[in-house]
């Protein structure tokens, strides 16, 4: 369950100015909120709405013009380009819509990547690596290369190397945009259990509000401002669909 006690982002008075000709346009328009340990929370708003800006400004992938960004008491609007990348590394783990998985490499391979730039021995990065392919459900898997894989279970190698480095924040931008509605869910409540269990704290990005019921707290984004926050209440108890074949 989420730890209410400890803020793990904290956005306060965010701006992002873009000047195009001679004038401003407000990609993010003064945007505050906490997000909390062990939290799944949702950013939902249409094209254009400054959902990924703040996923990126979050991520420490861009800089904002004005305002805070505190992670983890970390201000990480302040950490220079090497800093950041180092930050990431060791606290950030990303799912991304596109898989992003290399062809060359099995599922075991792709889920021990991330580990080898820590400097992790190839024993242990293939141990870990085949942990988490176990706990998204693909142990028969583990062998195969991408293209020998359905769009759900590569999706599901992205998760796993996501989570393989052990980050205390997943981002996900759109996470299930290319996968049928079927496949869409069972990665969702994969993703929820997950990070239920491991008590990480996932931020996903979408412009779907039913994908986005499936998080605790859906903060809607539209014009750069932040004009609502739902919280959502789920029962552990529901039916996943988190092991299944998929």
């Amino acid at each position: 369950m989420v730890d209410n006690k400890t803020p793990m982002i904290e956005v306060k008075n965010l701006y992002k100015v873009y000047k195009v000709g001679d004038t401003k346009v407000y990609a993010l328009n003064g945007v505050d909120f906490t997000i909390y340990k062990g939290e799944f929370c949702a950013i939902v708003g249409p094209s254009g709405s400054g959902k990924s800006t703040l996923l990126n400004m979050m991520a420490g992938l861009e800089k904002p013009s004005v305002g805070e960004i505190v992670i983890g008491g970390h201000h990480i609007e302040k950490l220079s380009e090497n800093q950041l990348v180092g930050f990431r590394r060791k606290h950030v783990g990303f799912i991304f819509q596109s898989y992003n998985l290399i062809k060359t490499m099995n599922a075991t391979e792709n889920v021990a990547l991330p580990l080898s730039f820590r400097g992790v021995s190839k024993k242990l990065r293939n141990e870990k690596a085949k942990e988490y392919i176990k706990l998204v459900g693909l142990e028969k898997q583990m062998k195969h290369m991408a293209n020998e894989m359905s769009g759900g279970q590569q999706q599901r190698v992205g998760i796993a190397r996501a989570l393989a480095a052990d980050p205390k924040i997943i981002f996900a931008d759109e996470p299930t945009g290319n996968l049928d509605s079927k496949t869409t869910k069972e990665i969702l409540s994969l993703m929820r259990k997950i990070v239920r269990e491991q008590n990480q704290t996932l931020i996903m990005v979408t412009h779907d509000n039913y994908l986005a019921k499936f998080a605790d707290r859906q903060f809607h984004i539209v014009d750069g401002k932040i004009f609502k926050i739902e919280e959502q209440h789920h029962e552990d108890t529901e039916e996943d669909n988190g092991n299944e074949e998929g």
